[in-house]
């Protein structure tokens, strides 16, 4: 970080007393202060205190959230819980990049794994199930990630209909997902497996596999 050694002395100090409280938070806002630059610079802030870094913008409006060490939440991220529903759940040094959106709704859980990072504008939205998603998982921006569905009856409403759900989502360590990538309700992807930008992802994608296309098919595997 290209700051004099007054600088940061202030910016350690006031990261030391970061947290989700009110004052918590005025502290990263005054470690901020003397820390603004570089987007890595305030990346670079999470690494400085167990607590880690959640960006003055950013918005936690849940009941029932458990933040890892070292964390990093970025510009405009939102963890909201719909009626105070469900849990969310971050590992050691998780990275949520800005813009992103992780919901709970009845029955709803998300958790994340250690040292995974999600791109901008990502949308994880747990209803009826689960998304656990793995460590050291690479989620490329603009992903989607929905563990139940609309019901489409006639003679109803889309807005009126009930949410139904084939399981939870299931992202095991090490996956890489491509740009704009959408996994629906019931889908497990395997370690170590690669899903292309653009792809829908409806069935499951084994370990090492490479898939590709909406929807999603396995096109070879990385051995």
């Amino acid at each position: 970080m290209s700051l004099s050694s007054a600088r940061r002395a202030w910016v350690r100090f006031w990261m030391r007393k970061a947290s989700l409280s009110r004052t918590g938070r005025l502290a990263t806002r005054l470690a901020c202060w003397a820390a603004t630059g570089h987007y890595y610079d305030r990346l670079r802030l999470s690494n400085l205190a167990p607590f880690g870094y959640v960006s003055p913008s950013a918005i936690v409006n849940h009941r029932n959230v458990r933040l890892g060490r070292y964390i990093y939440l970025d510009d405009r991220v939102l963890l909201y819980g719909d009626n105070s529903e469900g849990m969310i759940e971050l590992g050691e040094k998780v990275h949520l990049h800005r813009d992103s959106i992780l919901q709970t709704g009845v029955g709803g859980v998300i958790r994340i794994g250690a040292r995974t990072s999600i791109q901008p504008r990502n949308q994880l939205s747990a209803y009826c199930g689960v998304i656990e998603i793995g460590s050291d998982v690479q989620i490329a921006p603009a992903c989607a990630f929905y563990p139940y569905n609309h019901q489409i009856a006639p003679g109803r409403p889309i807005r009126e209909q009930e949410l139904v759900s084939k399981g939870g989502i299931v992202i095991e360590d090490d996956v890489w997902l491509g740009y704009g990538v959408i996994v629906l309700d019931g889908v497990r992807i395997g370690r170590g497996a690669v899903v292309g930008a653009g792809s829908v992802v409806t069935k499951d994608v084994p370990a090492g596999a490479i898939a590709v296309g909406s929807p999603a098919r396995v096109v070879r595997m990385r051995e």
